[in-house]
């Protein structure tokens, strides 16, 4: 091999490490997966991949769309990234989302404050409630040993009809309707004049700038402060953690707590800045489910989380574009699934490219 070909494989391996290239090879297996399910149903994958990529980027309306779609994903990918790397499973960030949503709209409707002074409260209300919230499973957990996937999971549930039971009162639900009133235009965080640009019925708001800063905060907490460390050190070995002096049951309550603070931020700004109001809840939304799958994809760190998400809102939203040429909107949903697959089974990857490597190293030998 001559040194041309070498210097280039180490600046290769440099740039894509081993995280990012199985990532990116997951995520080309399921777009593969998904153009093999699109060829048997009778459709023509190009053509259907290429009116996706368009419905995601192939307009200024289309990008302010998967923009928009990709905030919530943002915030609760990183609350399942944030507890997973403190040694945590928050399958719960659905419920926080709905949590966080519901106060945020509650404040946002019945205060009358300068938007100044309204905006910051109607975010740190949805935080605030949501990390309570949260903290019910990391309190559960740390005092009675209860696993946080079976506590979340039922305060999943226990959020949604909680929410449905605040809009039976008079003072919240909007007259003859299943929804709240409208929270007040000083807590709005939409861009006036940006709509004015992509489209009145885009949505565009404040939010993926908020969320942006949350993943800088977030990365910043856990590599370069004592909180990070001690958080990180309780997911890695409890036993050791404990045994170099570390609080383990105050950190635990702490990371669901943070968990939770992140996955409310997520429903407040959606309420801000999307939907304006909250509704009755037949089912689960999904933004905190999306949000699994979401830190899943982005390796459970921060910056990875940041890019999946638009990865995923880009294609959750440019899929629909695909129905143009008759393709059913469950096939998206397949092609996300497999790209989820594909990240799961991240040591079967793992072992097929050493394996590729060695026999790549034994021809050239």
């Amino acid at each position: 091999m001559s040194r041309g070909k070498r210097f280039k494989g180490k600046m290769l391996d440099l740039i894509l490490n081993k995280d990012l290239k199985l990532t990116l090879i997951s995520i080309a297996l399921g777009l593969i997966t998904g153009g093999m399910i699109l060829l048997v149903a009778g459709f023509n994958p190009f053509s259907a991949y290429q009116l996706m990529f368009l419905g995601m980027l192939g307009s200024s309306r289309n990008i302010a769309w998967t923009v928009v779609q990709s905030t919530p994903l943002i915030l609760t990918g990183l609350s399942v990234a944030f507890a997973f790397r403190t040694g945590l499973f928050n399958i719960g960030v659905e419920g926080q989302f709905i949590i966080g949503a519901l106060a945020a709209a509650m404040a946002g409707y019945l205060l009358n404050l300068p938007a100044i002074l309204h905006i910051p409260i109607t975010i740190i209300a949805g935080m605030l409630a949501a990390g309570l919230w949260a903290a019910i499973a990391g309190f559960l957990k740390a005092k009675f040993g209860v696993h946080e996937v079976i506590a979340t999971i039922m305060l999943n549930w226990i959020a949604l009809y909680l929410n449905n039971y605040f809009l039976e009162f008079d003072f919240f639900r909007r007259p003859s309707s299943e929804s709240s009133h409208r929270i007040q235009e000083s807590a709005s965080i939409a861009i006036g004049w940006l709509r004015d640009i992509v489209g009145p019925a885009v949505r565009v708001n404040w939010g993926i700038g908020i969320a942006i800063l949350t993943v800088i905060v977030i990365s910043f907490i856990l590599k370069r402060t004592t909180l990070g460390f001690q958080l990180r050190a309780v997911g890695y070995n409890r036993d050791a953690a404990e045994y170099g002096g570390i609080n383990v049951n105050r950190n635990i309550v702490l990371s669901m707590a943070i968990a939770g603070i992140l996955g409310g931020m997520g429903g407040a700004l959606h309420v801000m800045g999307v939907s304006r109001q909250v509704s009755v809840l037949a089912t689960m939304e999904g933004f905190g489910f999306n949000g699994i799958a979401v830190a899943l994809i982005g390796n459970n760190t921060p910056i990875g989380v940041l890019f999946s998400a638009f990865l995923f809102g880009g294609i959750s939203y440019g899929g629909r574009n695909m129905q143009n040429i008759g393709v059913p909107t469950e096939i998206i949903s397949i092609v996300i699934g497999a790209i989820v697959f594909y990240i799961g089974s991240y040591r079967l990857l793992d072992i097929v490219l050493k394996k590729s490597k060695r026999s790549k190293g034994r021809n050239i030998e």
